[in-house]
């Protein structure tokens, strides 16, 4: 089993906010020993970034909603780096871990004798991965750096919002922190690599991971799109760059998204349209020339579309074997029957705030439902871990 596969991989984990936390709660879905390590009374920012928050039962506690989306499966202890005894025993800790997770600014850890040049002479095989805004050296290493900020600089603010001349255009971010999340899962991947080169060489190695990097990668098609053409590609709300139709049409009594993958669906959906003749009209009957000409195109869709409620056109873009899917609220998100079925609605019981809500790993999918660790409370295991500490 995937979640059991790491169960010998001990992580110390430095980071906050959300990419290095995503990234080390993958680990920890994997089976890894993850342990968490704050600042003693002020601990990860995410804690406080709210509301909503979760309370404990007794009144006395609480976190927020966000800490717990990237923290379960995780132990968490309070130590302080300025702190030479607390210096000691992470230092102590780390003779016995695989990998450390940390993305405070370049240089910060240096000044504490925490950076990878001065723990690899202690631990030749530790796998230290910084998580950093612009990287670990250039003109801008120094500056920090948060996911919003890498939506605009990497480009995706750049093509991403209604289409250009219409009312309301402008940059868009997207609206959930894209760029923080592809970097914890960039950073897993590339930590789950270099475990397995340690397996074969012996050595760990610095990873050094930054947002911006990351950003500029997942531009993806459009990327490449601009460095075929030469040209950035411009504001298209939801329409698809590539491919057309592929976006959100409205029924009569609501929004659906429709997605014509190919010449072949395009011929399908013409005929259950009643408009078998756009199939060979010559601006529309390629891909190529359906997006050129998705201006006149779209119109004479959006109006057959709007006549007939939804119902009637899923029904028939399902038998025609057309791909097409609802505009969802989260609230629909989790009661849809496909989501309930993958089981992606998990419970992680807490003894203070009972059973707490959160999502499946997807890596995780057909395997027995193990029980979650709930999201620690902020040193909740410091006397637990330095306990077993002294015991070794």
């Amino acid at each position: 089993m995937l979640s059991k596969v790491l169960d010998n991989v001990r992580v110390l984990d430095l980071s906050r906010i959300l990419a290095g936390p995503w990234c080390t709660q993958n680990l920890a879905d994997l089976g890894a020993e993850v342990i968490k390590v704050e600042r003693p009374g002020q601990g990860d920012d995410t804690r406080k970034w709210g509301p909503p928050y979760l309370r404990s039962e007794d009144g006395e506690a609480s976190f927020s909603a966000y800490f717990t989306c990237c923290n379960r499966n995780k132990q968490s202890i309070c130590l302080d780096f300025g702190a030479p005894a607390d210096r000691t025993t992470l230092l102590a800790l780390l003779r016995d871990t695989d990998v450390l997770v940390e993305n405070y600014k370049a240089g910060t850890l240096k000044r504490y004798g925490l950076d990878y040049a001065s723990l690899k002479a202690l631990h030749p095989g530790l796998i230290y991965v910084s998580i950093t805004g612009y990287g670990q050296d250039g003109p801008k290493a120094s500056r920090p750096g948060y996911d919003y900020i890498f939506q605009g600089m990497g480009g995706l603010m750049g093509y991403t919002g209604r289409a250009d001349g219409e009312p309301g255009a402008g940059p868009l971010r997207a609206g959930m922190p894209v760029v923080d999340i592809a970097t914890g899962m960039y950073a897993t991947s590339a930590i789950l690599a270099a475990l397995l080169r340690r397996g074969r060489t012996g050595e760990g190695g610095h990873l050094d991971i930054a947002l911006l990097d990351v950003a500029v990668a997942i531009n993806a098609n459009q990327g490449a799109n601009y460095l075929v053409s030469g040209q950035s590609p411009g504001r298209t709300g939801n329409a698809h760059p590539n491919l057309a139709p592929y976006e959100v049409f409205r029924a009569s009594d609501g929004h659906f998204i429709l997605a014509v993958g190919n010449d072949e669906q395009f011929v399908r959906l013409c005929a259950l349209c009643g408009r078998p003749d756009l199939a060979v009209d010559a601006r529309f009957a390629s891909n190529k020339g359906r997006v050129e000409n998705l201006a006149a195109l779209r119109p004479i869709l959006a109006d057959i579309l709007v006549q007939r409620e939804r119902a009637h056109w899923t029904t028939q873009l399902e038998a025609a074997g057309i791909a097409w899917g609802p505009v969802n609220t989260l609230e629909e998100v989790f009661a849809d029957e496909q989501v309930r079925h993958r089981g992606m609605l998990r419970y992680a019981n807490h003894p203070r705030f009972g059973a707490i809500p959160l999502v499946r790993n997807p890596m995780l999918a057909g395997e027995p439902a193990a029980p979650l660790r709930a999201p620690p409370l902020m040193g909740e295991h410091t006397e637990a871990v330095l306990r077993r500490l002294a015991d070794t």
